[in-house]
């Protein structure tokens, strides 16, 4: 079927333009834009709304095999859909870990039943234990598209240095959690006023310094593409533009609640405010939404982290980190549009077209011969988000309550509808 959107403001991050047009899909790409309807296709009238390319998410946490009740592939298959996420980058955390080419096999056939697109990260080292690495070239050829331990930190340097040098020989790319793991040991909040009035065990801001200083100095070494999965505060910013700026084969990311919510935000202890990193202070913050629109961060992500109430109904020092993101990411990243922070194309930049280049993706953007992933969303609607209503088997969000201003209208995988709102 030949589907041709009209009526669309187009979103286009790769050419930076902001305007109405239209578009039209055929065989799962597409094939014309701006051009009359062709014969016999299917019309369809966007309403003026953001037609944009869909989110490409990278570090989303899926619990198979091992923890189904948290989220499966269904469930996050849906709830990606509902926010407009076409393709998911899902995290080897799981138990076990994706650490072998067996259980990366088990998990993409797994994933088949999602409604979107998911490519899966495996895991750096054997059980993520930061030691003996694992099989990166078998790992690749069953189809790993990075290499990640996720929050576990190495602190043997020597033998991380080893699989970083093996994975740049296979030309591939490594994530890194920058953070000092000494340090960083047992904390749930940022050093600070804040943090030492509310008795919560805490890490200062240049853990996350010193664990990026030691990976780009690893980096210098190896020559391995490293991808700094979550960069939270201010005093990182330098460190990583002398990086760039030096050459080096390396980019960086940050998580959207980093962007849109503060350490002031922990309250009366709230455990779904519990983060890994945590939640910094509102300078910070600022630094970071900064970063973004300029250009030195290149990638949002969703951190998408399922827990169980649980987990989550502990004190705060022993309560799980995370929150579930997928369904919240565009609402959530629509803040910093509605505050005049970053304009859309720019924000998908950082939400589409860089991960997907960073992965060497064909989606991400708008072009003629790339597949008709889509969001359709309306930037205005307001909604008071409820956590009992998200797609996600477990429902630990920091935005309950929240009202937001944005709503997917329709999302679209290869120029099939998945989604409509």
């Amino acid at each position: 079927m030949t589907l041709h959107l009209t009526n669309a403001r187009l979103i286009n991050p790769e050419t930076g333009s902001d305007a109405l047009g239209s578009l039209t899909i055929d065989n799962g790409l597409i094939v014309a834009m701006n051009d009359p309807a062709p014969e016999g296709a299917v019309e369809v009238d966007c309403g003026g709304h953001c037609l944009a390319p869909g989110i490409v998410d990278i570090g989303v946490k899926i619990g198979e095999p091992g923890e189904r009740h948290k989220e499966s592939f269904r469930s996050a298959g849906l709830a990606a859909a509902a926010g407009g996420v076409t393709t998911i980058i899902a995290r080897p955390d799981t138990e076990p870990a994706i650490d072998t080419p067996e259980t990366l096999e088990f998990v993409t056939r797994r994933a088949s039943e999602a409604r979107v697109r998911i490519r899966h990260m495996a895991a750096l080292t054997k059980g993520r234990a930061g030691h003996e690495m694992t099989e990166l070239g078998f790992l690749l050829d069953a189809g790993a598209v990075a290499f990640t331990d996720v929050f576990q930190v190495s602190s043997d340097t020597k033998g991380l240095s080893r699989a970083l040098t093996y994975a740049r020989s296979l030309g591939a790319l490594v994530i890194g959690h920058p953070q000092e793991p000494g340090l960083s040991k047992g904390a749930s909040a940022t050093s600070g006023k804040f943090a030492s009035l509310r008795g919560i065990p805490a890490v200062s801001a240049m853990a996350e310094r010193m664990g990026l200083d030691r990976d780009i100095g690893l980096v210098e070494m190896t020559g391995v593409r490293y991808h700094a999965d979550q960069i939270t505060t201010a005093r990182s910013l330098p460190a990583l533009e002398r990086a760039k700026a030096n050459g080096f084969a390396i980019t960086a990311g940050v998580s959207i609640h980093h962007l849109t919510l503060n350490e002031m935000d922990l309250g009366d202890y709230r455990t779904f405010f519990k983060f890994t990193p945590p939640l910094r202070s509102e300078e910070d913050r600022l630094a970071m939404v900064q970063a973004v629109a300029e250009g030195l961060i290149d990638i949002i992500g969703s951190f998408h982290t399922p827990a169980d109430e649980e987990s989550k109904r502990l004190p705060f020092e022993d309560a799980a980190s995370g929150a579930v993101g997928l369904e919240t990411l565009l609402p959530a990243a629509l803040r910093l549009y509605h505050a005049d922070q970053i304009d859309l194309p720019s924000l998908f930049r950082a939400l589409a077209l860089n991960p997907a280049n960073l992965l060497g993706l064909p989606q991400g953007r708008l072009a003629l011969g790339a597949p008709a992933d889509l969001v359709l969303f309306d930037p205005y609607a307001p909604s008071l988000l409820d956590r009992s209503r998200l797609h996600s088997k477990s429902k630990n969000t920091p935005f309950d309550g929240c009202r937001m201003e944005g709503r997917v209208l329709a999302t679209y995988v290869g120029g099939a509808q998945v989604y409509q709102g």
